[in-house]
C-alpha cells in the first residue's frame, strides 16, 4: 500500500507538452502511439555525410510552427534544442492552465522552478556557427548570442526567462538518464516544500553533429536505411542499433494541495523514484550498465513509492534497439523477484520515436503518463522478430496496442556513465 502522505507532501502531474518525431502536441502524440505511427525518417545529409545510419526522428512542421510561440528577434538566440524546449515548456505551462504573463515585465512566479536536462544541446550551434568562425579568425562575427545558445543550461535557461519562473531553473545532464532524472529531481524539489510547482523534462536537438560520434561507434542501426519506419527495432532479433531521435517532452509537477486548491486537472501521481550509479565496477562501463546497479534503481524506486512489486502493472523500459535489450528485461524480472511470464506488461516507446538521448526520458514519460491517463498500452513495433533470450518474456511483451485499466507503471531510464532512474507513475481516480 502507498504509504500515507500529506497534501502537501504528494506530488501530481498537471500539464504536459511534447514536441517528438512523430507528433507534436498531446492529442496528436495519443493518436500516434495508439497507431503505431513511426516518426523515423529518412534524413538526406547523413546520406550525403557518409553516416552509416541515415535515418533519424526528427520532429516535423516544427520551422513554420516556432512563430507562433516566438519572435523573431528571440528566434536569432535559440538553436534546434532551445526551440522544441521552449514550444514544449508553453504547451504544458497552457495545459496546466496556469496564467500567462506575458508582457508583465515585473511578474516573477516565485513558486515555480524548471528543471529540464540535455545530453549534447547546442553542438548543432557549435559545429555549425562557433567552430568555422573562430577557425576561419572571425570571432568578432560571432554575434552576442553565442554563449547563450551553447552554454549547457540553455534550455532551461529560455524556458525560465519566457514564463518568468522565479524557483529552482537548471539543466541537469546525465546521457541517457537525463529526463527521467530531471523528473526525480523536480519531485523531491516539490516534496521539500521548497516549492509548488516545477517544470521537468528533457529537450535534444536535431543535428549531424550531436549523432556523429554515436555513428562512429557503430552503434546507430545501419541496415534500414531504405525502410526507415522498420529501423527502430527494440527487443528484436535483427536489430543492428539505436535510431538518434530528438525533441522535448515536458511535465509540469505540482504538489497535489496547491494542485486541488486551484480545481487543476490532475493526470496521475509519481509515488517515488530512485536514481544510482552502477559504479562502472563488475560489468559495468563507460557504455554498459552494471546489473547490480540498475536492480538496485528499481527496488529503490519501488520501496520510496510505498508500494510491493505485484502491484506495477506496466513497465515502460528505456529499450533502444540494442544487445543491451534483452539484459534490461531479465533485469526487471531479477528486480521484482518473479519469473517470466510475471513480469508486468512492457512496452518501448523507442520504437516509434527513436532514441532521442536526453530527451528520451522526458519524450517517454509524458508516452507513460498519457496511457495512465488515457487508458491503454501502445504497441511496441518491429519486434515480431523477437530476440531468442526474450522467447520466456513474450506473452508480457504487449506488440500491438490494447485498451488498459492499468493503475501503476514504471518508467526507468538508463544511460552512458553507467548512471540509471525509475519514476513509478499512479493513475489518478477524482
Amino acid at each position: 500500500m502507498t504509504q500515507n502522505r500529506t497534501a502537501s507532501e504528494r506530488v501530481v502531474i498537471t500539464g504536459m507538452g511534447i514536441v517528438a518525431p512523430n507528433a507534436i502536441g498531446l492529442d496528436a502524440y495519443e493518436s500516434a502511439l495508439r497507431d503505431g505511427v513511426s516518426g523515423i525518417r529518412f534524413i538526406p545529409r547523413l546520406q550525403e555525410l557518409n553516416f552509416g545510419c541515415q535515418v533519424a526522428g526528427v520532429p516535423q512542421g516544427v520551422e513554420s510552427l516556432q512563430h507562433e510561440y516566438f519572435s523573431e528577434d528571440l528566434l536569432r538566440a535559440m538553436n534546434s534544442s532551445m526551440v522544441y524546449a521552449g514550444i514544449a515548456a508553453i504547451d504544458c505551462w497552457r495545459d496546466a492552465d496556469l496564467p500567462d504573463f506575458d508582457g508583465d515585465e515585473d511578474h516573477v512566479d516565485w513558486d515555480t522552478g524548471a528543471i529540464i536536462g540535455t545530453g549534447i544541446g547546442g553542438a548543432d550551434t557549435l559545429g555549425e556557427q562557433l567552430v568555422p568562425k573562430v577557425d576561419a579568425g572571425k570571432t568578432k562575427r560571432l554575434g552576442s548570442t553565442m554563449v547563450e545558445q551553447t552554454m549547457a543550461s540553455a534550455v532551461s535557461a529560455r524556458v525560465g526567462g519566457i514564463l518568468g519562473l522565479g524557483g529552482q531553473v537548471t539543466t541537469n545532464s546525465s546521457a541517457c538518464t537525463t529526463g527521467t532524472e530531471a523528473l526525480i529531481m523536480a519531485y523531491e524539489r516539490i516534496r521539500s516544500g521548497r516549492v509548488k510547482r516545477m517544470l521537468a523534462g528533457g529537450a535534444e536537438g536535431s543535428s549531424h553533429y550531436i549523432w556523429a560520434g554515436f555513428d562512429g561507434m557503430r552503434v546507430l542501426g545501419r541496415n534500414f536505411n531504405d525502410t526507415p519506419e522498420k529501423a527502430s527495432r527494440p527487443m528484436s532479433a535483427t536489430t543492428s542499433g539505436f535510431i538518434p531521435g530528438s525533441g522535448s517532452g515536458i511535465l509540469m509537477l505540482e504538489s497535489l494541495e496547491s494542485a486541488l486548491d486551484r480545481g487543476a486537472h490532475i493526470y496521475a501521481e509519481i509515488l517515488g523514484g530512485d536514481i544510482n550509479s552502477g559504479g562502472q565496477r563488475g560489468s559495468g562501463s563507460m557504455t554498459a550498465p552494471n546489473p547490480v546497479g540498475v536492480r538496485r534503481c528499481i527496488r529503490g524506486a519501488v520501496e520510496a513509492s510505498g508500494i510491493e512489486p505485484g502491484e506495477i502493472d506496466v513497465v515502460n523500459g528505456h529499450l533502444t534497439g540494442t544487445m543491451a535489450d534483452p539484459l534490461e528485461v531479465e533485469n526487471w524480472r531479477a528486480a521484482l523477484d518473479t519469473k517470466p511470464t510475471g513480469i508486468p506488461l512492457i512496452n518501448g516507446t523507442k520504437s516509434l520515436i527513436g532514441h532521442a538521448l536526453g530527451a528520451a526520458g522526458g519524450l517517454e514519460c509524458v508516452a507513460a503518463v498519457l496511457q495512465l491517463d488515457r487508458g491503454f498500452i501502445h504497441g511496441s513495433v518491429n519486434c515480431e522478430d523477437l530476440h531468442p533470450k526474450l522467447e520466456a518474456f513474450e506473452s508480457r511483451i504487449v506488440r500491438e496496442t490494447r485498451e488498459s485499466d492499468a493503475r501503476v507503471l514504471a518508467k526507468a531510464s538508463f544511460g552512458f556513465g553507467d548512471v540509471n532512474a525509475c519514476v513509478i507513475f499512479r493513475a489518478h481516480v477524482e
